[in-house]
């Protein structure tokens, strides 16, 4: 999963694939703002067919919590 979410994530940030690792923090280490962040949430829930409710975002901080996430909703890789 965390292959195709690398791609996503570039493709979202506008940031280099081989830069982002599963402890990459969205603001932080990928310099995400909160449209960014919107964006990608958009293409994420597009990409496995989940809904991300905006209370979840909060607890969403790096590329593992999106992970764990999906994970616990049942998507696989």
């Amino acid at each position: 999963m965390l292959e195709k979410l690398k791609e996503i994530i570039a493709d979202q940030l506008n940031v280099d694939a081989d830069s982002i690792t599963a402890e990459s923090r969205f603001k932080e280490d990928l310099e995400a703002d909160s449209l960014d962040l919107f964006e990608l949430v958009m293409a994420l829930e597009e990409e496995y067919g989940v809904e991300i409710p905006s209370e979840d975002l909060e607890k969403i901080l790096t590329v593992q919590d999106v992970i764990d996430y999906m994970k616990n909703k049942g998507v696989e890789a």
